[in-house]
């Protein structure tokens, strides 16, 4: 079993920036993939980020150039830092971690952005 605590969601204005986190504990696999979904109310959930132990980084289109995901291996914690925050960005944010190919992914319980205009 793996436990994700997220935090660092809240509201900002339009170009404004937040830094979420997330924390993971348990039995963590020495290769794994880490990062973030978000979903918008009435929208499927959808990745923004993500970055595997090795350090392969991926990105949404939609924000590539404006977040920055990272991770601290000897912490277990993955950082997304979003800059030039968009009313589109409005989202739960849901950290997740996955090892190798057939294991479990695991979920966090998510946390709340909103970017208004």
């Amino acid at each position: 079993q793996v436990q994700l605590v997220e935090s660092g969601g809240g509201s900002v204005q339009a170009g404004g920036s937040l830094r979420l986190s997330c924390v993971a504990s348990g039995s963590i696999p020495s290769r794994n993939t880490m990062g973030w979904y978000r979903q918008a109310p009435g929208k499927q959930r959808d990745l923004v980020a993500s970055i595997a132990s090795g350090g392969s980084i991926s990105y949404a289109d939609s924000v590539k150039g404006r977040f920055t995901i990272s991770r601290d291996n000897a912490k277990n914690t993955v950082y997304l830092q979003m800059n030039s925050l968009e009313p589109e960005d409005t989202a739960v944010y849901y950290c997740y971690s996955k090892g190798g190919f057939g294991s479990r992914t695991y979920w966090g319980q998510g946390t709340q952005v909103t970017v208004s205009s």
